[in-house]
């Protein structure tokens, strides 16, 4: 069961309280009786499994903009290769 954080907004009192996703959230603080609010935390996340490095995020995005300077080296090198081919043909 998760635990849920509530603050109250008279008097600043802070509590946690372990509820099920069915209960329904409090109100009331236990001190004062004034209005409780939910306060929402950071949660810790560990990232497992692939595509979470930015070599593995990036494969897509990258082989687009690698082939686009393969097709631009390509008409450079072709030419120099034709050359080249050109003459080592005499």
């Amino acid at each position: 069961m998760p635990v849920y954080a509530y603050k109250c907004k008279s008097c600043g009192h802070q509590l946690e309280v372990r509820q099920s996703f069915s209960d329904a959230p409090l109100s009331e603080c236990p001190q004062c009786g004034g209005e409780l609010r939910k306060q929402f935390n950071s949660v810790g996340v560990v990232f497992k499994g692939s595509g979470f490095y930015r070599n593995d995020s990036r494969a897509s995005s990258s082989s687009s903009s690698a082939s686009s300077s393969e097709s631009s080296t390509s008409g450079t090198s072709s030419s120099s290769s034709a050359s080249s081919s050109s003459s080592s043909s005499d």
